[in-house]
């Protein structure tokens, strides 16, 4: 008989979680994609070379890449446009797979949701998902530099009283997996963005999460990898 492909669980143990939003938590990509194109096509650039930078970070932060001789002050006046409009759109927002059980699951453990999103872009995402919003929240207005910058989930971990090390990240993107490895933290990646970014481990989406708690209120993650 072949060898079986299917790879081992990998068990992971943490005081804290820290939660990305969007791909980590909720499938916002059409959206974002609607947006970011338009957006790209407009200032003369290939949307292509915007989707592969925009994820992961504040709107500004992306402009300042793809433009990087314009002053900083125009890219958070546009920013605030962008971030509007994408608030308004949420058509083809939905949960990534698990989510919700995922959810329920760590409800009443500590965790945060740290996201380049703002409060009113956050709660009509996680709203037009169906998913709960978690009281400890660190959103754009919390931070004065986006990811990869590890502010948010330093901050994070602080408001929920874990040190950073005891701490496990939940990310998407290239940008949020270097922050939570900036931040000392591991890092679980959700989903094909985050294979080619050396998460922790990684996994296709919730649904291969399991979680359970020790004796000691430790928070027990076990994993099925994606392949």
């Amino acid at each position: 008989m072949p060898a079986s492909t299917t790879p081992s669980p990998v068990v992971l143990t943490a005081r804290a979680l820290l939660l990305d939003m969007d791909g980590t938590l909720v499938n916002s990509d059409a959206v974002v994609e609607r947006c970011w194109r338009e957006w790209a096509v407009s200032h003369g650039l290939d949307p292509e070379a915007a989707l592969k930078v925009v994820h992961g970070r504040q709107g500004y932060a992306t402009m300042a890449i793809l433009l990087p001789e314009r002053p900083m002050e125009v890219n958070h006046a546009e920013n605030a446009v962008m971030l509007a409009r994408e608030t308004a759109d949420t058509e083809g927002v939905v949960p990534v797979g698990g989510a919700a059980a995922f959810m329920a699951a760590i409800d009443g453990l500590p965790h945060a949701l740290v996201t380049s999103a703002d409060a009113t872009l956050a709660t009509a995402r996680m709203t037009a998902a169906g998913l709960p919003m978690p009281e400890v929240r660190v959103t754009a207005e919390c931070v004065g530099a986006s990811k990869p910058d590890p502010e948010g989930f330093l901050k994070g971990a602080a408001e929920l009283g874990v040190d950073p090390a005891d701490c496990i990240v939940f990310e998407d993107s290239g940008a949020g997996i270097a922050a939570g490895h900036a931040a000392g933290m591991r890092v679980i990646g959700i989903g094909p963005r985050a294979a080619e970014h050396a998460p922790t481990a990684r996994v296709p989406d919730l649904t291969a999460v399991r979680v359970t708690t020790t004796p000691t209120g430790a928070i027990h993650l076990t994993l099925t990898p994606a392949a």
